[in-house]
């Protein structure tokens, strides 16, 4: 977890974020410095559940809410990362976009 601690506005009118992370944190990243998305968890505002099916419920899934299915098709790639915090797990789920022209997934 870390802190914007400044921002400025560019002529292009990007915004550049300073930012300060523990060096656990920045280790997470393993090196990569492009495709790297903030977020913030209070911004998490629609709730959902888990769900256990199997012997003695030993697989476990993630529901997806209503409001965030959209065109999800279920025959795509998906990768996953877990971030462990002091108090919390963190589960970031990408999923490939479908791209209709190419009868492709997107990379």
């Amino acid at each position: 977890m870390g802190n914007i601690i400044s921002t400025r506005i560019t002529k292009e009118n990007e915004i550049v974020f300073e930012v300060e992370v523990s060096y656990e944190e920045a280790l997470k990243l393993q090196g990569n410095i492009k495709n790297v998305y903030l977020f913030s968890e209070d911004a998490s505002e629609v709730k959902t559940n888990f769900s256990q099916r199997g012997a003695n419920e030993s697989t476990k899934y993630f529901l997806i809410p209503k409001e965030l299915r959209g065109n999800l098709e279920f025959d795509r790639e998906v990768v996953c990362q877990k971030i462990d915090t002091e108090n919390k797990s963190i589960f970031i789920f990408l999923v490939k976009e479908f791209n209709e022209n190419k009868k492709s997934c997107k990379e």
